[in-house]
Parts: C-alpha cells; sequence; structure tokens
C-alpha cells in the first residue's frame, strides 16, 4: 500500500513558515457551523511528513513552483488518510499541529 502526495491549503497561511520537509504535523478539520451551532473540529491524519510548503517560495526544482500556491502544504499520507484529507478544505478550516518524532 504506498502513500500518496496529498496537497492541502491551510486556513492560516502565515502558518506554513513554521513547516519545513519532513516535520510530521496532525491535520484538523474544523467545520463551518451554522450561525447558532458550534464549530466542530476532528483529526483527519496524523501523525503525516510534510514533503513540500508555499513557504520553500517554489525553487527550482521543487514542488508546485508556479501558480498560487500560498498557504497550500503537501504531505504524505497512507490511502486511508488521503481520502479523508483530499478535498476537506471544501468542508471547513484546515489546521496543523506540530508534532514531535
Amino acid at each position: 500500500m504506498g502513500s500518496a502526495a496529498v496537497p492541502l491549503r491551510m486556513a492560516d497561511p502565515s502558518s506554513i513558515q513554521l513547516l519545513s520537509p519532513g516535520q510530521l504535523v496532525t491535520v484538523i478539520l474544523t467545520a463551518a457551523g451554522s450561525y447558532d451551532e458550534a464549530r466542530q473540529s476532528q483529526i483527519l491524519a496524523g501523525p503525516v511528513p510534510v514533503l513540500w510548503t508555499s513557504a520553500q517560495g517554489g525553487k527550482p526544482g521543487e514542488w508546485l513552483g508556479t501558480g498560487d500556491t500560498d498557504g497550500l502544504v503537501v504531505v504524505a499520507a497512507d490511502p486511508q488518510q488521503a481520502e479523508k484529507l483530499a478535498g476537506a478544505s471544501t468542508q471547513g478550516k484546515l489546521f496543523f499541529v506540530l508534532v514531535s518524532p
């Protein structure tokens, strides 16, 4: 079963500066609630390793060197995690928690 590279757009693009390739993170989804309903958060995957971040600036030879990459992180995920992560940003806001090895 290998792993898949999954791009994620984080809710706080400036937080990407805290990440570097190889860093382990847990990915959290905070689903949008209605006006009178509290937001629900859930862990989607973790710990997963970071492969690339927009903070790398699209250096030559790096992933996704062109286009709108602000707030983008690419993580390695197993098939089950990848299924949960794919398109998750359409369901709410994505955040990460730094995990020590």
